[in-house]
């Protein structure tokens, strides 16, 4: 299994960063470079535990559907997300928020494997990992972006 692990602090308290981090509308916002679009939603528009959601993106120029589970929720520390259907063998993304001085520190661990065995786990160490990191760390950006907008402050 390829993991990798991504921290940022982003100057808000962790009960926003973690509601941020849930809202479907800023997940498809980040990824727009993507043309990601939701096949299907959320009952009642946001992730809870135990929502699912299929994704459809076009990533190296192929389309993708991936379908996954938000769980283990516990607000506004933690959640993770798990694929259920979708191009990788497994892939699971565990999200903590903790408090620092300068707001939240956000801690993504992703974990996960292609399929297609040897090649796949080539395809991990060569491409996947580095493409994924970035793919995560865009997200992120457009989080803190969204979050930290000007004027904002770490009270906001």
């Amino acid at each position: 299994m390829a993991r990798f692990v991504l921290e940022r602090v982003i100057a808000a308290p962790p009960a926003a960063v973690f509601a941020s981090s849930l809202d479907p509308g800023l997940h498809l916002r980040s990824m727009q470079r993507h043309r990601e679009t939701m096949v299907e939603a959320p009952a009642g528009g946001a992730f809870t535990e135990g929502s699912t959601v299929t994704w459809r993106a076009r990533h190296f120029g192929i389309p993708f559907r991936l379908r996954s589970l938000v769980f283990d929720i516990d607000e506004p520390h933690r959640f993770s997300d798990r694929q259920i259907a979708g191009p990788f063998a497994s892939y699971l993304h565990e999200h903590v928020f903790e408090e620092h001085p300068d707001g939240t520190l956000m801690r993504d661990t992703v974990t996960f494997r292609s399929p297609l065995g040897p090649l796949g786990r080539l395809v991990d160490r060569l491409v996947m990992r580095a493409y994924l990191r970035r793919l995560i760390s865009e997200r992120n950006d457009a989080l803190a972006s969204e979050i930290e907008g000007p004027g904002r402050t770490l009270s906001a």
